[in-house]
């Protein structure tokens, strides 16, 4: 893979089985140290006073550092070269900050410091995640994609379920303390967060110094050579007005919508969304001026800067883009829905209690963790089976299988009895999780040009990130108004989602 000898070459040549473990296994050390930070931040915060209804809030730094960050680091490492390559010097910088955020994490002395953490973790996350994606469809033939993301799947699926039982596995097998003084982080959670800091460093660093990257004009000649149309670029055509005229039109909206909520004294949580809705608006306007100084310059888009260019480019998305994220929209609601209500969904449902200081209540809390850490061995596992599934029946059917059996594994949720049998439809769960990992970026990655692989990968992160809030927003209002507050309904709801999200990869438009 190095950078000679390939003038010739018409596309990225086949890689070996272990180049692409070897480009995939930094992926195991980004994934431990984000499943850390899902299983133990809220007991952070609990631990270090927080009251159960501000969990949310808090929680909210990581989605948005999301959407913020990875748009921003897939345009700067679109447009990077040097001696490290063009994708590894963010997996290092990630690496490097991420690590030692997880080292000081659990040493936050009040809740505002750990909340800070939170995002400054998050944010370099973000950093060394965004990259992977693109590092895939950068070095991988078309061929070899769908195999390259589920084998980033597979090591998603392996580190979450040892960074999540890691805790539990300090204090049983090797008794270390799991309950500290008041106002103190356990032993058993800092000293997870210590292992999952070396893990990822030596995960990531591994990538960095076994794969090798393509140049910017190597990748240029692949995609002249295999006659790639520029979709993005050939549909450049918003005016200055249109920016404008949308600009006014969402600030309008976020508006009216922020007024509703003070005045008709809604869930506080749709302030996330109408303050977005406001936010895109003055983002159109700075578009709209950009675009009207250049009426008297020869400055081309290109050369707008960042800021208007990633929201350029939000706007002229390939039609596969679009079409794909609408099958993220459903799977990303359907997750939050899951991740947010199943243990909810499980004491009051399985096990008859919604109190909190039962036993009964707590058994089934346990019960949820088990199966979360089920799903994602199944996920595993099903990273290995979706490319041959693939090369069978066709990568989309293989998504809708996919999300037909997640679908129905958490439809399933209502009509189980015992809960010692909801390991079953974990298995469905995971299957469709391996999925949404890899068939979706395995599809967009071939329909994006090489120069803009990474912004148009952190802008695809929107459709996962915007359903994350929008369900954050009004699940609870939809369960109380149409479902008298039964959160088991959460999971009935998000299995049609998913199901939705199945039926739509089957109309994405593909190249041949």
């Amino acid at each position: 893979m190095s950078a000679e000898n390939h003038h010739k070459v018409t596309q990225q040549p086949q890689l070996s089985f272990w180049q692409i473990f070897n480009m995939c296994f930094g992926f195991l050390g980004i994934q431990f140290g984000f499943a850390l930070q899902n299983a133990n931040v809220s007991r952070i915060f609990q631990t270090l006073g927080a009251a159960i209804d501000d969990i949310p809030i808090l929680w909210i730094a990581a989605p948005l550092t999301g959407l913020i960050v990875q748009p921003i680091i897939g345009y700067m490492s679109d447009n990077t070269w040097n001696a490290l390559g063009r994708r590894r010097p963010y997996f290092l910088i990630g690496a490097v900050l991420t690590t030692l955020s997880l080292f000081i994490m659990p040493h936050s002395p009040t809740l505002w410091i750990a909340a800070g953490m939170l995002w400054i973790m998050d944010a370099s996350i973000n950093i060394a995640m965004e990259p992977f994606r693109a590092f895939v469809g950068d070095n991988l033939p078309k061929s070899q994609r769908t195999q390259g993301y589920a084998m980033q799947s597979f090591f998603i699926g392996i580190g979450a379920v040892v960074a999540s039982a890691m805790p539990y596995m300090l204090t049983n097998v090797f008794d270390v303390a799991n309950t500290a003084a008041a106002g103190e982080i356990a032993d058993s959670v800092r000293y997870s967060f210590y292992f999952g800091g070396a893990v990822l460093f030596v995960a990531v660093g591994w990538t960095i110094i076994s794969s090798k990257e393509y140049s910017p004009e190597e990748l240029a000649s692949f995609e002249q050579h295999a006659n790639h149309v520029d979709a993005a670029e050939n549909t450049n055509s918003r005016t200055s007005k249109q920016y404008q005229t949308g600009g006014i039109i969402w600030m309008l909206i976020g508006a009216l919508f922020t007024a509703a909520i003070i005045t008709q004294d809604l869930d506080k949580q749709l302030y996330i969304l109408s303050i977005g809705i406001f936010a895109f608006g003055p983002l159109q306007l700075f578009c709209a001026r950009k675009l009207t100084q250049a009426n008297n310059t020869s400055v081309q888009r290109e050369n707008f800067g960042m800021l208007f260019n990633v929201v350029d480019d939000l706007f002229h998305m390939p039609k596969a883009m679009q079409q794909l994220a609408v099958v993220q929209f459903f799977a990303w609601f359907a997750l939050f829905a899951m991740w947010i209500y199943t243990t909810a969904a499980v004491t009051s449902h399985h096990y008859a209690t919604s109190d909190v200081l039962s036993q009964a209540y707590n058994d089934g809390a346990d019960w949820v963790g088990m199966l979360f850490a089920s799903y994602n061995g199944f996920a595993a596992i099903a990273a290995i089976i979706i490319p041959f599934l693939a090369k069978a029946v066709g990568i989309k059917f293989t998504h809708t299988i996919n999300m037909f059996l997640g679908g129905m594994g958490l439809i399933s949720f209502m009509f189980i009895e015992d809960p010692n049998q909801l390991w079953i439809p974990m298995i469905g769960v995971g299957f469709a999780w391996a999925s949404i990992l890899s068939v979706p970026y395995a599809m967009l990655s071939s329909a994006l040009p090489a120069k803009k692989m990474g912004v148009y990968l952190g802008i695809f992160n929107f459709f996962i990130v915007i359903p994350q809030l929008l369900a954050a927003s009004i699940l609870g209002l939809l369960l109380k108004v149409f479902f008298d507050g039964q959160p088991i309904y959460a999971l009935v709801l998000g299995g049609v989602f998913m199901m939705v999200s199945g039926i739509a990869v089957l109309f994405v438009k593909q190249d041949n």
